[in-house]
Protein backbone atom coordinates (compact mmCIF):
# COMPACT_ATOMS: atom_id res chain seq x y z
CA UNK A 1 0.00 0.00 0.00
CA UNK A 2 1.09 3.40 -0.77
CA UNK A 3 2.50 5.49 1.76
CA UNK A 4 0.20 8.86 2.95
CA UNK A 5 1.61 12.22 1.39
CA UNK A 6 1.63 15.03 4.06
CA UNK A 7 2.91 18.43 3.32
CA UNK A 8 4.30 19.85 6.09
CA UNK A 9 5.48 24.05 6.46
CA UNK A 10 9.28 24.01 7.49
CA UNK A 11 11.54 27.40 7.64
CA UNK A 12 12.82 29.69 5.36
CA UNK A 13 9.53 29.41 3.45
CA UNK A 14 9.75 25.70 2.30
CA UNK A 15 7.32 22.94 2.69
CA UNK A 16 8.45 19.63 2.76
CA UNK A 17 6.61 16.38 2.03
CA UNK A 18 6.34 13.23 4.95
CA UNK A 19 5.15 9.44 3.36
CA UNK A 20 3.55 8.08 6.21
CA UNK A 21 3.93 3.86 5.79
CA UNK A 22 0.97 3.76 8.95
CA UNK A 23 1.54 1.03 11.38
CA UNK A 24 1.01 0.89 14.73
CA UNK A 25 4.83 0.29 16.02
CA UNK A 26 7.08 3.17 17.51
CA UNK A 27 7.29 5.70 15.00
CA UNK A 28 10.90 6.27 12.76
CA UNK A 29 11.71 9.00 10.95
CA UNK A 30 13.66 7.91 7.35
CA UNK A 31 15.51 10.87 5.94
CA UNK A 32 17.27 10.42 2.40
CA UNK A 33 20.85 10.95 1.04
CA UNK A 34 21.38 13.98 -1.61
CA UNK A 35 19.50 14.17 -4.39
CA UNK A 36 17.59 11.31 -3.66
CA UNK A 37 14.39 11.71 -2.35
CA UNK A 38 11.74 9.76 0.87
CA UNK A 39 10.21 7.16 -1.06
CA UNK A 40 13.64 5.46 -2.19
CA UNK A 41 12.75 3.83 0.92
CA UNK A 42 10.09 1.96 0.06
CA UNK A 43 11.04 -1.30 0.17
CA UNK A 44 12.65 -1.11 3.42
CA UNK A 45 10.07 0.15 4.77
CA UNK A 46 7.50 -2.44 3.42
CA UNK A 47 9.90 -4.78 5.12
CA UNK A 48 9.45 -2.96 8.52
CA UNK A 49 6.10 -2.25 8.07
CA UNK A 50 4.79 -4.82 10.92
CA UNK A 51 6.69 -3.54 13.76
CA UNK A 52 7.38 0.07 13.09
CA UNK A 53 5.33 3.22 11.67
CA UNK A 54 7.69 4.26 9.04
CA UNK A 55 7.94 7.93 7.94
CA UNK A 56 10.57 9.03 4.57
CA UNK A 57 10.99 13.00 4.53
CA UNK A 58 11.63 14.53 1.09
CA UNK A 59 14.25 17.70 2.64
CA UNK A 60 14.27 21.04 0.98
CA UNK A 61 15.13 20.80 -2.72
CA UNK A 62 14.60 16.99 -3.48
CA UNK A 63 11.32 14.66 -4.08
CA UNK A 64 7.79 16.32 -3.78
CA UNK A 65 9.18 19.42 -1.72
CA UNK A 66 8.80 22.93 -2.75
CA UNK A 67 11.52 25.67 -2.31
CA UNK A 68 11.47 29.64 -3.11
CA UNK A 69 13.66 30.85 -5.99
CA UNK A 70 17.44 31.49 -4.70
CA UNK A 71 17.09 29.64 -1.15
CA UNK A 72 20.65 29.02 0.03
CA UNK A 73 20.51 24.77 0.92
CA UNK A 74 22.33 25.07 3.78
CA UNK A 75 22.44 21.36 5.58
CA UNK A 76 20.35 23.52 8.77
CA UNK A 77 17.52 23.56 6.60
CA UNK A 78 17.78 20.40 6.45
CA UNK A 79 17.28 19.51 10.16
CA UNK A 80 14.36 22.03 10.57
CA UNK A 81 12.35 20.32 8.08
CA UNK A 82 13.07 17.36 9.96
CA UNK A 83 11.85 19.16 13.24
CA UNK A 84 8.98 20.77 11.30
CA UNK A 85 7.42 16.83 10.44
CA UNK A 86 7.51 15.69 14.29
CA UNK A 87 6.20 19.00 15.07
CA UNK A 88 3.24 18.47 12.41
CA UNK A 89 2.38 14.96 13.56
CA UNK A 90 3.25 15.96 17.21
CA UNK A 91 6.22 13.05 17.55
CA UNK A 92 7.91 13.99 20.82
CA UNK A 93 10.97 11.21 20.80
CA UNK A 94 11.43 9.22 17.95
CA UNK A 95 13.42 6.69 16.49
CA UNK A 96 15.78 7.82 13.44
CA UNK A 97 17.21 6.25 9.85
CA UNK A 98 19.48 8.17 7.43
CA UNK A 99 21.63 7.81 4.54
CA UNK A 100 24.63 10.18 3.79
CA UNK A 101 23.78 13.59 4.15
CA UNK A 102 20.12 12.01 5.64
CA UNK A 103 22.39 11.26 8.55
CA UNK A 104 23.65 14.75 9.11
CA UNK A 105 20.33 16.51 9.09
CA UNK A 106 19.20 13.86 11.89
CA UNK A 107 22.35 14.33 14.24
CA UNK A 108 21.92 18.62 13.44
CA UNK A 109 18.09 18.14 14.30
CA UNK A 110 19.34 16.20 18.00
CA UNK A 111 21.73 19.32 18.18
CA UNK A 112 19.23 21.77 17.45
CA UNK A 113 16.72 20.29 20.08
CA UNK A 114 18.30 17.41 21.99
CA UNK A 115 15.98 14.74 22.88
CA UNK A 116 14.23 14.39 19.38
CA UNK A 117 16.23 11.15 18.77
CA UNK A 118 16.34 7.93 20.73
CA UNK A 119 18.23 5.11 18.94
CA UNK A 120 19.36 5.98 15.15
CA UNK A 121 20.75 3.75 12.41
CA UNK A 122 22.95 5.97 10.10
CA UNK A 123 24.59 5.15 6.98
CA UNK A 124 27.94 6.79 6.05
CA UNK A 125 26.33 9.78 7.55
CA UNK A 126 28.68 13.09 6.10
CA UNK A 127 29.89 14.00 9.78
CA UNK A 128 33.07 15.99 8.57
CA UNK A 129 35.86 16.27 11.00
CA UNK A 130 38.13 19.53 10.90
CA UNK A 131 41.18 17.26 9.54
CA UNK A 132 38.72 16.94 6.05
CA UNK A 133 41.53 16.55 3.96
CA UNK A 134 42.22 12.90 5.39
CA UNK A 135 38.82 11.76 4.09
CA UNK A 136 38.56 14.43 0.49
CA UNK A 137 40.18 15.94 -2.10
CA UNK A 138 41.78 19.32 -1.35
CA UNK A 139 39.79 22.41 -1.17
CA UNK A 140 38.18 23.44 -4.62
CA UNK A 141 35.61 22.89 -6.59
CA UNK A 142 33.86 19.71 -5.25
CA UNK A 143 33.15 17.15 -7.79
CA UNK A 144 29.88 16.06 -6.85
CA UNK A 145 28.58 19.04 -7.16
CA UNK A 146 30.18 19.24 -10.77
CA UNK A 147 28.72 15.91 -11.79
CA UNK A 148 25.54 17.13 -10.20
CA UNK A 149 25.77 20.00 -12.68
CA UNK A 150 26.13 17.64 -15.72
CA UNK A 151 23.72 15.46 -14.81
CA UNK A 152 21.27 14.70 -17.38
CA UNK A 153 17.88 15.56 -16.05
CA UNK A 154 15.36 14.71 -19.38
CA UNK A 155 14.17 11.37 -20.18
CA UNK A 156 11.60 10.04 -22.36
CA UNK A 157 9.78 7.59 -19.81
CA UNK A 158 10.92 6.51 -16.73
CA UNK A 159 11.45 2.96 -18.04
CA UNK A 160 13.96 4.82 -20.11
CA UNK A 161 15.34 6.35 -17.07
CA UNK A 162 15.05 3.17 -15.35
CA UNK A 163 17.48 1.10 -18.11
CA UNK A 164 19.83 4.22 -18.60
CA UNK A 165 20.60 4.01 -14.17
CA UNK A 166 20.40 0.37 -14.05
CA UNK A 167 23.13 -0.06 -16.89
CA UNK A 168 26.32 1.85 -14.85
CA UNK A 169 27.48 2.25 -11.74
CA UNK A 170 26.43 3.13 -8.89
CA UNK A 171 22.78 1.95 -9.38
CA UNK A 172 24.14 -1.04 -11.87
CA UNK A 173 24.12 -3.10 -8.50
CA UNK A 174 20.59 -1.25 -7.27
CA UNK A 175 18.45 -3.96 -5.72
CA UNK A 176 15.77 -3.73 -8.75
CA UNK A 177 12.59 -2.97 -6.29
CA UNK A 178 14.75 -0.15 -4.99
CA UNK A 179 15.88 1.35 -8.35
CA UNK A 180 12.65 0.93 -9.45
CA UNK A 181 11.49 3.58 -6.68
CA UNK A 182 14.00 5.77 -7.20
CA UNK A 183 13.03 6.64 -10.46
CA UNK A 184 9.80 6.30 -10.31
CA UNK A 185 9.00 8.93 -7.49
CA UNK A 186 12.14 10.86 -8.61
CA UNK A 187 10.55 11.90 -11.55
CA UNK A 188 8.03 14.16 -12.95
CA UNK A 189 5.96 14.55 -15.56
CA UNK A 190 6.06 17.05 -18.33
CA UNK A 191 3.67 18.04 -20.77
CA UNK A 192 5.26 16.65 -23.58
CA UNK A 193 5.14 12.95 -22.33
CA UNK A 194 9.11 12.97 -21.10
CA UNK A 195 10.22 12.66 -17.57
CA UNK A 196 12.17 15.04 -15.77
CA UNK A 197 13.80 14.64 -12.47
CA UNK A 198 12.55 16.56 -9.34
CA UNK A 199 15.86 17.59 -7.60
CA UNK A 200 17.63 19.41 -10.61
CA UNK A 201 21.13 19.31 -10.98
CA UNK A 202 21.37 22.67 -9.82
CA UNK A 203 19.74 22.10 -6.83
CA UNK A 204 21.67 18.41 -6.06
CA UNK A 205 24.95 20.76 -6.68
CA UNK A 206 24.35 23.29 -4.17
CA UNK A 207 23.44 20.77 -1.91
CA UNK A 208 26.36 19.02 -2.24
CA UNK A 209 28.45 22.55 -2.28
CA UNK A 210 27.37 23.29 1.25
CA UNK A 211 27.89 19.70 2.62
CA UNK A 212 30.35 21.48 5.73
CA UNK A 213 28.88 21.90 9.00
CA UNK A 214 30.35 21.65 12.26
CA UNK A 215 28.19 18.88 13.18
CA UNK A 216 31.29 16.92 14.11
CA UNK A 217 32.64 18.85 16.45
CA UNK A 218 29.71 18.33 18.22
CA UNK A 219 29.39 14.85 18.01
CA UNK A 220 30.19 14.21 22.01
CA UNK A 221 26.98 16.10 23.25
CA UNK A 222 24.99 13.75 21.36
CA UNK A 223 23.77 11.08 23.93
CA UNK A 224 21.24 9.24 21.34
CA UNK A 225 22.31 5.49 20.95
CA UNK A 226 23.48 5.91 17.21
CA UNK A 227 24.61 2.57 15.20
CA UNK A 228 26.65 4.40 12.32
CA UNK A 229 27.01 2.23 9.52
CA UNK A 230 29.96 1.89 6.75
CA UNK A 231 30.40 0.43 3.30
CA UNK A 232 33.83 -1.14 1.91
CA UNK A 233 34.00 1.07 -0.69
CA UNK A 234 37.63 2.81 0.67
CA UNK A 235 35.94 6.15 -0.30
CA UNK A 236 35.78 9.30 2.39
CA UNK A 237 32.22 8.31 3.76
CA UNK A 238 33.10 5.12 4.67
CA UNK A 239 36.42 6.28 6.05
CA UNK A 240 34.34 8.64 8.31
CA UNK A 241 32.04 6.49 9.59
CA UNK A 242 34.33 4.59 11.88
CA UNK A 243 35.31 8.17 13.42
CA UNK A 244 31.99 9.26 13.78
CA UNK A 245 31.10 6.48 15.95
CA UNK A 246 34.04 6.75 17.95
CA UNK A 247 33.38 10.59 18.59
CA UNK A 248 29.76 9.52 19.79
CA UNK A 249 29.10 8.69 23.61
CA UNK A 250 26.79 6.14 22.87
CA UNK A 251 27.81 5.17 19.45
CA UNK A 252 28.52 1.96 17.97
CA UNK A 253 30.01 0.89 14.60
CA UNK A 254 28.38 -1.48 12.39
CA UNK A 255 30.91 -2.74 9.12
CA UNK A 256 29.17 -3.20 5.72
CA UNK A 257 32.43 -5.00 3.57
CA UNK A 258 30.48 -6.01 0.70
CA UNK A 259 28.39 -2.85 -0.02
CA UNK A 260 28.86 0.28 -0.76
CA UNK A 261 27.92 4.18 -0.36
CA UNK A 262 24.52 2.95 -1.73
CA UNK A 263 23.77 0.01 0.85
CA UNK A 264 20.18 1.42 1.54
CA UNK A 265 19.60 0.43 -2.39
CA UNK A 266 21.53 -2.92 -3.05
CA UNK A 267 20.24 -5.14 -0.17
CA UNK A 268 17.16 -4.05 1.39
CA UNK A 269 16.41 -7.18 3.27
CA UNK A 270 19.52 -6.87 5.14
CA UNK A 271 19.46 -3.39 5.90
CA UNK A 272 16.09 -3.93 7.16
CA UNK A 273 17.21 -6.52 9.05
CA UNK A 274 20.28 -4.43 10.56
CA UNK A 275 17.35 -1.09 11.09
CA UNK A 276 15.52 -3.38 13.11
CA UNK A 277 17.81 -4.70 15.02
CA UNK A 278 19.67 -0.94 15.56
CA UNK A 279 16.70 0.38 17.15
CA UNK A 280 15.93 -2.40 19.21
CA UNK A 281 19.46 -1.77 21.35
Amino acid sequence: MSPRPIRVRSTDGVSVVAHDHGGDGPPVVFCHATGFHGRYWDPICARLADRWRCIAIDLRGHGDSEIPPGLALDWHGMADDVLAVLDALDLQRVHAVGHSMGGCSIVLAELARPGTIDHAWLFEPILIPADRERYFPPAGPNPLAESARRRREVFGSRDEAYERYGSRPPFSVAHPDALRAYVDFGFADQDDGTVILKCRGEIEAQVFDNSGTDAFDHLGEVTSTITVAGSGDGAGPAAIAPVAAEALPNGRFEDWPDLTHFAPMEDPAAIADAIDAALRI
